[in-house]
C-alpha cells in the first residue's frame, strides 16, 4: 500500500505471521493519512511534490507583494539593529531626527542607559541577523518588509511540505496548504512585513522546519528511505499497537538505549531559533516529547538540548547587550506603551500574568469587527468604510473559520501523541501569548496565533484528510480566504 509510514522491521509475506509488536512509545504515526480521494489530488499526484511546493511560493509571492504594493518601511528595527552590528555595537542609534532614515518615532525602543544617542530593542535578534547579509549591501534601505512578503512564500512552501507528511492525498494537502497561506493572518503578517510581523514570519518557517523534521523522524523510524515515484512513503503494514499514534508510556524512561537523536536534537534547535524570533514558540516543544524517533525519554533530552543551544545563546546576548539574562527593555517600555483600549490594562499586573487570561481570551474569541453604519454601503470605501478590522483584535474564528476543522481531530488526542502533542502545543503557545498584557494592537485578526499556527495546521489538515474536500472544508476554506483578503486590504489602506 502506498503513501503510508513503515510500521514494522522489514516486508512482510502473505500469510507469514506478523512480526512481534514494538513498544508504542518507538512506533511511528501512521501517516500519511488517507480518507476519501479527490480529483485535484489525483491530478496533481503525478507531478513532483517539490514542483508543486515551488509553484505554491511563486503565487504566494506574487499575492504577498501585490497585495500591499506600497511595502513601507516604516517600522523597520531589526535593520537598525543589524545596522548597528555592522559598526561593531549591541545598541542601535537612537533617536534618529535626521537624514534620509529616522528612527525617532520608535515606541518599542528603550534608551541606553549611559550611553546617549542609543537604545535597546527588546525583541529577539534573530530577524536583524536574517537581514544582516542585506544590509550589509544596503544599510538602513534595507527593504525589510519585501522580505518579509519572500520570506512569507518560503513558509508557504514549507507549510505544503508538512502537509504532505500529513495527509496522503495531494488535494488535501494543497487545500490545508492555501488554508495556511491565504486563510490564516500569516498573509498578513507577510504582506505587512514590519518589525513585528517580519518576527512573526521568521519563525512560522523555523517551526515548520521543526514539526515537519519531528514528523519525518518518526515516519522514518522503520521506514527509512522507501518511497514511492511521488515522494510519499510506502508503508508496511504492522498490527496491533503498532498502527497506532499512541500517547507516550513513562515506561520509556527505563528504556536502556541511548539517550539522544541527532534528528530529535535537530528539530529542537530549528524550534529553539524560532524562539529567537518569537519568544512563546517556545512553549510549542510540548511537541517534540510526543513526535520524533525513539522513546519518550530520547525525544525529551534530544529535543531539550537542542532547544537550550539557541536559547542559551539568547541568554548570553542578552547579557552582553543589556547585562541582564532577560532583556529589561521589555519592562521600561511596556510602562509606557500606548493603551488603545485602557480598559484591557491593570499597572499592578505584570506584563505576563495570569490574570490577563480570561479577558484576552475573550478578546481573541469573540472580538467583532468595527461598524459604521453612518457610512452606508461603503463597505470598501477607503474614506467610509461600513466594516472595518478592529486595530485592537478580531475573533480568531471569525478571522479563520477553517480552524474549526481541528475541533474533530481532538477527538483521538487521548489514542493519538500526534494529535496529543500538536493540541497541548497550540495550548500552551496560546496561553503564553494570552497572558502577555498586550495582544498585539494595530493588526487585523490576533497576531499571536502565528505563534501555533504550525501545530495547529497539523491537526487541521488532519480532519481535512479523514473526511475529504466535502462542502463544510470548502465553505470554511473560501471564508478563511475571502475574510483574509479583506484583512489585508483595509490593512493597507489604513496603514497599518
Amino acid at each position: 500500500m502506498h503513501g503510508s509510514i513503515a510500521t514494522d522491521t522489514g516486508p512482510t509475506t502473505a500469510g507469514a505471521p506478523a512480526p512481534a509488536s514494538v513498544p508504542w512509545t518507538v512506533g511511528p504515526p501512521l501517516l500519511p493519512t488517507r480518507g476519501p480521494r479527490t480529483a485535484i489530488g489525483d491530478l496533481l499526484a503525478p507531478i513532483p511534490s517539490w514542483r508543486i511546493g515551488a509553484a505554491l511560493a511563486v503565487v504566494a509571492a506574487l499575492v504577498y507583494v501585490v497585495s500591499n504594493p506600497l511595502h513601507s518601511d516604516f517600522y523597520n528595527h531589526f535593520v537598525w539593529q543589524a545596522e548597528a552590528w555592522l559598526h561593531g555595537r549591541l545598541a542601535i542609534s537612537f533617536p534618529v531626527s535626521t537624514g534620509p532614515h529616522q528612527n525617532w518615532y520608535f515606541q518599542d525602543v528603550a534608551p541606553d542607559p549611559g550611553h546617549p544617542g542609543l537604545g535597546i530593542i527588546p525583541f529577539p535578534p534573530l530577524p536583524a541577523v536574517v537581514l544582516l547579509p542585506v544590509v550589509a549591501v544596503l544599510g538602513l534601505a534595507t527593504p525589510a518588509s519585501l522580505t518579509a512578503a519572500l520570506l512569507g512564500a518560503v513558509d508557504v512552501a514549507l507549510a505544503w511540505r508538512l502537509c504532505r507528511r500529513v495527509a496522503a492525498d495531494r488535494g488535501v494537502a494543497l487545500a490545508a496548504t492555501v488554508f495556511f497561506g491565504f486563510g490564516t493572518v500569516a498573509w498578513y503578517a507577510a504582506a505587512i512585513g514590519t518589525t513585528w510581523f517580519l518576527a512573526h514570519v521568521v519563525a512560522l518557517g523555523l517551526t515548520l522546519l521543526a514539526v515537519t523534521l519531528a514528523v519525518d523522524g518518526d515516519a522514518g523510524l522503520r521506514g527509512r528511505g522507501t518511497t514511492d515515484a511521488t515522494g510519499g512513503a510506502v508503508i508496511r503494514q504492522g498490527t496491533g499497537e503498532d498502527r497506532a499514534r499512541r500517547l507516550p508510556d513513562p515506561r520509556g524512561f527505563l528504556d536502556p538505549r541511548g539517550l539522544l537523536d541527532r534528528r530529535d536534537v535537530a528539530a529542537g534547535f530549528l524550534l529553539g531559533l524560532a524562539a529567537l524570533s518569537r519568544l512563546t514558540v517556545a512553549f510549542g516543544g510540548i511537541f517534540l516529547l510526543f513526535v520524533g524517533r525513539g522513546t519518550w525519554r530520547t525525544r525529551l533530552v534530544s529535543a531539550a538540548i537542542g532547544m537550550a543551544i539557541p536559547l542559551l545563546a539568547l541568554a548570553a546576548y542578552n547579557l552582553a547587550a543589556t547585562g541582564h539574562l532577560f532583556n529589561p527593555a521589555y519592562n521600561a517600555i511596556a510602562r509606557v506603551e500606548y493603551r488603545p483600549d485602557p480598559t484591557l490594562y491593570h499597572p499592578t499586573w505584570g506584563i505576563e500574568d495570569l490574570r490577563y487570561i480570561p479577558q484576552n481570551l475573550a478578546l481573541v474569541l469573540f472580538r467583532l469587527p468595527q461598524v459604521h453604519l453612518s457610512c452606508g454601503l461603503g463597505i470598501l470605501d477607503p474614506t467610509c468604510g461600513t466594516v472595518q478590522p478592529d486595530p485592537v483584535a478580531m475573533s480568531l474564528i471569525l478571522t479563520s473559520p477553517a480552524y474549526l476543522l481541528a475541533l474533530p481531530a481532538l477527538r483521538a488526542i487521548r489514542r493519538d501523541r500526534l494529535v496529543a502533542g500538536a493540541a497541548l502545543a497550540v495550548l500552551l503557545v496560546a496561553l503564553a501569548d494570552l497572558a502577555h498584557f498586550s495582544q498585539g494592537w494595530v493588526q487585523f485578526g490576533w497576531r499571536f496565533s502565528n505563534d501555533f499556527a504550525p501545530f495547529a495546521l497539523v491537526l487541521v489538515t488532519l480532519a481535512m484528510a479523514r473526511r475529504g474536500l466535502d462542502r463544510a472544508v470548502l465553505v470554511l476554506l473560501g471564508l478563511s480566504v475571502l475574510v483574509n483578503l479583506w484583512g489585508v486590504y483595509w490593512g493597507v489602506v489604513l496603514g497599518w
